[in-house]
């Protein structure tokens, strides 16, 4: 039989050294899936709607109510954060801002692309 050898190596353990290359290189690459900003919109909607309201405009009342400032997310200054930036606002919290604790990994990935379609 003729080998190819950079095809086919002739020890198993080379090509187990390759295929674990390859796969490391594959997760290291940061391709991994998209965010959903349509996922995001219905985290959005439980979990932080009733502060920075259905559009990212404050609720004024609430900001009353808690004698704070309620940023708004459309905002040029929200926006121009990074989204690890705004993660870690929703998972750790910022000033009187508690952290989001239902939200995390990937839901918080999701909520970050739906907060980047409030934009002004």
């Amino acid at each position: 039989m003729l080998r190819v050898p950079w095809l086919m190596p002739e020890n198993p353990t080379d090509m187990r050294t390759i295929l674990t290359i390859l796969a490391l290189t594959a997760l290291s690459s940061g391709t991994g899936f998209p965010a959903d900003a349509k996922a995001g919109q219905a985290i959005f909607d439980k979990s932080c709607k009733s502060c920075h309201g259905a559009d990212g405009t404050p609720n004024a009342a609430v900001a009353k109510m808690l004698k704070v400032d309620i940023r708004d997310l459309k905002s040029p200054e929200v926006q121009a954060k990074s989204d690890a930036d705004l993660k870690s606002v929703i998972t750790g919290g910022q000033g009187k801002m508690k952290p989001v604790s239902a939200v995390t990994g990937a839901d918080a990935d999701n909520l970050v692309a739906y907060v980047r379609t409030l934009k002004k």
